[in-house]
């Protein structure tokens, strides 16, 4: 169930880890498929990503989740991508069909390749895009 969030926060807010590879692709890859610009971005290492992990009761050390804002609730796990992924142009919503997924599959699934994303790909990202640059926030 997704959860509100504070007023200060933009509505539509993805939190990621700034130096997964896998999470800073997905920041990636939503700007350059957010054409209508709805989402800003902010790193999970920032005080307002740090701020928002202790929110919603997760570790802002581990960070094992992205944190997707849209509409002014916050979804994480496998829900986050989804809740995402909803908000593109075809063909990409269609991958939102993964929110679909019974949490007793998908949670531990996401959970593992969070818990080793450092193992599965590089730790240091290369510098964000421009566009993804222009929207992030501290």
């Amino acid at each position: 169930m997704p959860a509100a969030v504070q007023q200060d926060t933009p509505e539509d807010l993805i939190v990621f880890d700034g130096t997964c590879v896998f999470c800073s692709g997905f920041a990636q890859f939503m700007t350059r498929h957010d054409t209508a610009r709805r989402f800003r971005f902010v790193t999970a290492h920032s005080p307002t990503g740090q701020n928002l992990y202790r929110q919603y009761n997760l570790d802002p050390v581990e960070m094992e989740t992205n944190i997707v804002i849209v509409d002014g609730k916050a979804h994480t796990h496998m829900h986050a991508f989804a809740a995402a992924v909803r908000t593109l142009a075809w063909p990409w919503k269609a991958a939102a069909v993964l929110g679909l997924l019974p949490d007793a599959i998908s949670k531990p699934v996401y959970l593992f390749i969070a818990r080793n994303r450092y193992r599965f790909g590089r730790r240091a990202c290369p510098m964000p895009s421009p566009e993804l640059k222009a929207r992030l926030i501290e």
